[in-house]
């Protein structure tokens, strides 16, 4: 096991997940409905789940291209989703969330 490389994963993406959205949504969720630990178990999968496909991608997908490329590819991407965040109004999904948990 490679504690450094474990030890700068750890860091880095508990650092990239401090008030995000997805953080966010769970403090939101967990506020209106009765059950935080089922916020925190459905969360924390998620986030389990997406950094294990994450990975297993990164790993193969950097065997095929250049790191280069790679980079280049998450700038364009992160750059897309910013602009998607700064121009589009996110109320609709918001209310559709608030009503989900107010059903159950």
């Amino acid at each position: 096991m490679d504690w450094h490389l474990l030890g700068l994963s750890f860091i880095t993406v508990f650092l990239s997940e401090l008030g995000d959205k997805s953080q966010l949504a769970a403090i939101a969720l967990s506020g209106r409905c009765k059950s935080p630990r089922a916020v925190f178990f459905g969360t924390a999968g998620a986030l389990l789940l997406t950094s294990l496909l994450g990975a297993l991608a990164g790993g193969a997908v950097a065997e095929v291209l250049p790191t280069r490329l790679l980079k280049a590819i998450a700038a364009v991407g992160f750059a897309i989703l910013a602009a998607r965040l700064l121009l589009f109004n996110n109320e609709a999904s918001a209310e559709s969330l608030k009503d989900e948990c107010t059903e159950g």
